[in-house]
């Protein structure tokens, strides 16, 4: 029996150097893999491990004067959905490519419960926008209703999707949302900055949170999710789309194509004609034997 915890904390740390060492001996000890990023601005982390040992994890974190407090979101899982363990030290803990002291989560939009989220939802007000801070494989599968899903492929992204989308925005209540509530910190405190939306919201938790609470809410299909499940099922609705012959379906899979591997959407019909990989193209390398196959485990880096 095991468990997935995901989280993060917003607090300034003046010694990520330190904090690391702890956080490599108390994991190895506990034997848990995942991620953990660290920089001056928090933490941000995903581990998977046995039930003992993640309690035991959280426990040590909770009894820490920097990290007590951090609400951890947590689902079935173990360490075999991770390759191995990262502890790493960035400029940031989630990439936005902006300068932290400019935009933090010190001034980010106000935050909902998954209670205060439906309730807002089920107003269907015409002055709600609903913003996906996501990429674009993210929403593919799974959504808010009515959601406005930029098309990126990377959360650095956003800021300009926000900048060109000015007027979308202009006199109107904002909702943001993302998987665990650590990218719309910072996103929604970048839209807060441009001064021209009546209110900005986030939902305390991200989808994680709300879905906890409402399977078959206002979110359809499929969250998304960066470790070896990919994707968790939410309710019974299908968003994506085969990307090679765009029947409904909604299981991700990277070409074998090793120079390419792409994360893609592909039905088994499609996945057996072209043998795992993403295209004609890429297939006619690997027959070829001008390209190496992908490794059997691919993580997608969510903070890249």
């Amino acid at each position: 029996m095991g468990k997935i915890i995901l989280f993060y904390k917003y607090i300034d740390i003046q010694y990520p150097k330190q904090i690391q060492k702890w956080q490599q001996k108390i994991c190895q000890e506990l034997n848990l893999k995942g991620r953990i990023i660290l920089a001056t601005e928090g933490i941000n982390g995903t581990l998977g491990g046995r039930v003992e040992d993640i309690e035991n994890y959280i426990n040590q974190l909770n009894n820490h004067e920097l990290f007590k407090d951090i609400d951890f979101k947590e689902s079935i899982g173990n360490s075999d959905c991770f390759p191995k363990l990262k502890i790493l030290i960035k400029d940031e803990i989630v990439k936005l490519k902006v300068d932290t002291n400019l935009i933090n989560a010190k001034n980010a939009g106000k935050h909902l419960s998954a209670q205060e989220t439906h309730d807002l939802l089920e107003k269907n007000s015409e002055n709600l926008i609903i913003l996906d801070a996501r990429n674009k494989y993210e929403s593919d599968i799974g959504a808010f209703k009515g959601a406005v899903k930029p098309n990126i492929r990377f959360f650095r992204d956003l800021p300009k999707f926000i900048d060109d989308n000015l007027d979308l925005f202009k006199d109107k209540e904002i909702l943001m949302y993302c998987t665990g509530g650590i990218r719309c910190e910072r996103a929604s405190a970048y839209l807060k900055s441009k001064n021209i939306s009546k209110e900005v919201y986030q939902i305390k938790g991200g989808i994680h949170k709300y879905i906890e609470k409402f399977p078959d809410g206002f979110f359809r299909g499929k969250n998304y999710v960066f470790d070896a499940r990919v994707s968790v099922p939410v309710n019974s609705d299908t968003l994506g789309v085969c990307y090679i012959c765009n029947i409904p379906y909604d299981a991700y899979t990277n070409c074998m194509n090793a120079n390419c591997n792409r994360h893609f959407i592909a039905c088994p019909n499609c996945l057996k004609k072209l043998e795992n990989s993403c295209s004609k193209k890429c297939l006619d390398l690997i027959n070829e034997k001008k390209v190496k196959l992908r490794p059997a485990f691919k993580f997608i880096n969510l903070f890249r």
